[in-house]
């Protein structure tokens, strides 16, 4: 030993390096620091000055199987490469390096720098042949050792994860008793809000409303602080989201439920990190294994609403949340082009378009499609198939109300219940207490005052809550069931009520419609509803579209038109015409508009046959003008022969005079003006309705 130690070595440093694998070790194993520690004796021993002597102990609880956050392991290859360090002293060479890749280049550094390493089983030259060789097994066995550990321990924890009996941290709300078994927290507090909290959500489907609900009826949250220690504090969206996605209250352990995330390459790499993985694709679930606040087929229920309340229309494909906007299709309407998802865009009335294709690729919008008579047509699909079953959804919301508001009085008499017990155990506290001992008494003075104003607070909240709500039990008799039965058909009423929000429009559809599909044709917009289950409807609604020459009768009616327009047809009739031949305009879905006509007419520059200003009235009878006419008389001697009352006859509700067309009449309107008779009394001749159409 003393050759290979030569006068060049003791010019240069002896380096101690020290290291425990884990933090637990360090706490726990002393005996091995102080092993290590007293290397620098050793160094003494081989001819080293104390000052000579350097202690790199930066790399306690730190796993040797990699060098990326050794910062001790670096410092000391960085000084061997400049030549500073003679020997490197370990209690094992397995302390340097646990990893091949780390290992060798550190003996390449130091058979070329002339560095020595040395442990308890002797002193060891890297740039010698038997040397490399022996440090050379030692890392190799060493590399192998920490695999066959790490194989021999994940084998083990593996084999407890399947059996369900590994000890993993239980949320708030499960316990376990010093036997190991898991129970649920004996505070019937905490089982009431954890099981507020799943009622709340199945009936609100949004963490953010669960969330807004409890903190509006002052409802806190169990949680637990880093001792794990209960407290309760005010609910965040990321407090109930925990209570929500945790397997073990459906009753299931669960491991693997995360995974590392690669860094991305430009990225440092400490930067790893653990993402979710998706259920599944968990890697071990052991069901029925801890006490259940909810069964597995609610909590998968519970993690697809979670899931699809994401608006990732691109990656995830989810519908997102209902939220408020007039657009009823927000979040469940395709392309049935490209198959993408369509968005909603509110600009000039409100429309579906779909522009995948123009964002990603820099291709044209594939379609857009005005949403006013779409919505319509799927609102009238939807009301229509869900009327037989809306009495029984009447029922099961009653007792869904029902049942929510028992859980929501039942929490706030728990809070009231927990918070008095908070302000008696501060009076108890207050009154053991040294008067003298002004400090003490003062604090708890103040805490007991404060948890006296949280029980007036929290009495008071109460009392406001069973003011709201009627106390007694509305049972399902007779009476009840036939108000129910009178409600129902009104569902069409509710939906167009304007107390009606947009999102609850939107919640109510999404209960039965999965999806809607459109496509753009011409005139009009092909609608597939994929409902739940799987049933398909499919609707034909007529658009409209910008010009006649659009639509696919187009030139047809613009033929008819004209040829009834040089008939000299009115406008309304020919309007009228083309409506009952299945005609339509191009800005109404239905009908032909008379100022369609028009316009095509004026365009071709065919007059309009002229008007009857007059009111047409029954041809078997005759006005003044054509009984003058007809008998050869002046028109003035019949109004003269009216207004004096020797002809007698009720005018029409126009003003003017009907005769019936008659020979009786024609024969006693000539003995009148010759003067044979000198009265003639016509109103028992009068028509019943005036004998007058408007013309």
């Amino acid at each position: 030993m003393s050759e290979l130690i030569q006068l060049t070595h003791l010019k240069r440093k002896a380096v101690v390096y020290i290291r425990q694998s884990t933090p637990h070790q360090v706490v726990s194993n002393q005996e091995s620091l102080r092993l290590q520690y007293a290397l620098s004796q050793r160094a003494r021993d081989l001819g080293w000055h104390e000052a000579d002597i350097d202690v790199i102990d930066a790399d306690l609880g730190l796993s040797g199987a990699s060098a990326a956050h050794r910062s001790g392991f670096q410092e000391l290859v960085g000084r061997v490469g400049l030549s500073e360090v003679g020997i490197i002293l370990s209690i094992d060479v397995t302390r340097l390096a646990r990893n091949c890749s780390d290992w060798y280049p550190l003996l390449d550094i130091c058979g070329l720098r002339g560095c020595l390493i040395a442990d308890r089983d002797g002193v060891y030259d890297p740039g010698s042949a038997n040397g490399r060789l022996l440090l050379g097994l030692k890392g190799t066995i060493s590399e192998l050792e920490l695999h066959t550990i790490r194989s021999r321990l994940t084998a083990g924890l593996i084999a407890k994860a399947q059996r369900g009996e590994l000890a993993v941290t239980l949320p708030v709300g499960l316990v376990r008793d010093p036997c190991g078994v898991v129970l649920k927290d004996p505070d019937t507090a905490v089982q009431d809000r954890l099981g507020l909290v799943f009622e709340l959500f199945l009936k609100l489907r949004s963490i953010a409303k669960v969330m807004r609900m409890l903190n509006a009826r002052d409802l806190d949250l169990p949680r637990r602080d880093r001792h794990g220690e209960l407290h309760w504090a005010r609910a965040t969206v990321s407090a109930v989201a925990a209570i929500l996605k945790n397997p073990a209250y459906a009753g299931a352990f669960v491991y693997g439920r995360t995974r590392m995330r690669d860094p991305s390459p430009d990225s440092r790499p400490s930067a790893k990190a653990k993402v979710a993985r998706p259920l599944e694709e968990w890697r071990i679930v052991v069901k029925d294994r801890y006490p259940a606040y909810i069964d597995w087929p609610t909590y998968e229920k519970i993690r697809s609403i979670v899931s699809d309340n994401r608006a990732e229309y691109m990656r995830t494909k989810t519908r997102g949340i209902p939220r408020d906007g007039d657009l009823l299709l927000h979040g469940i309407v395709w392309c049935g082009r490209c198959g993408h998802k369509m968005y909603v865009r509110y600009k000039g009335g409100g429309e579906y378009v779909c522009n995948h294709l123009r964002t990603h690729s820099g291709l044209p919008t594939c379609q857009h499609i005005r949403a006013e008579a779409v919505d319509a047509a799927v609102a009238e699909a939807f009301l229509s198939a869900l009327a037989p079953a809306e009495l029984d959804a009447l029922s099961r919301a009653r007792r869904a109300q029902s049942k929510v508001d028992s859980a929501l009085r039942a929490n706030a008499e728990r809070e009231v219940e927990r918070k008095r017990y908070a302000a008696a155990l501060a009076q108890r506290q207050y009154n053991r207490v040294d008067p003298d001992n002004r400090l003490v008494a003062a604090e708890l003075e103040r805490r007991w005052e404060s948890a006296l104003m949280e029980v007036r607070a929290a009495e008071a909240a109460l009392a406001e809550q069973s003011a709201q709500q009627p106390t007694a039990h509305m049972a399902m008799d007779k009476a009840f069931t036939g108000k129910v039965v009178a409600l129902a058909g009104r569902l069409p009423q509710i939906w167009a009520d304007p107390a009606t929000t947009d999102a609850h429009r939107k919640s109510l559809l999404r209960c039965l419609v999965d999806k809607v599909v459109l496509d753009r044709t011409p005139e009009s917009a092909l609608v597939r509803i994929v409902w739940r289950g799987g049933a398909v409807t499919e609707l034909d609604i007529k658009m409209r579209v910008t010009a006649i020459a659009k639509l696919a009768r187009g030139a047809e009616m613009r033929v008819r038109l004209l040829e009834l327009a040089k008939a000299g047809v009115p406008d309304d009739e020919i309007a009228r015409v083309l409506t009952t031949e299945g005609h339509r305009s191009a800005h109404c879905a239905d009908k032909v508009l008379p100022v369609t006509v028009q316009r095509i007419r004026l365009a071709e520059g065919i007059k309009a046959p002229p008007s009857c200003r007059r009111w047409n009235h029954d041809p078997s009878y005759l006005s003044t003008t054509a009984l003058a006419a007809k008998l050869g008389i002046p028109v003035n001697w019949l109004y003269v022969q009216i207004r004096k009352k020797r002809l007698l006859i009720d005018p029409q509700p126009t003003g003017a005079y009907l005769f019936p067309d008659t020979s009786v009449v024609l024969e006693g309107v000539r003995n009148l003006r010759n003067h044979v008779i000198g009265e003639l009394d016509l109103r028992i001749c009068q028509p019943d309705n005036g004998g007058y159409q408007h013309g």
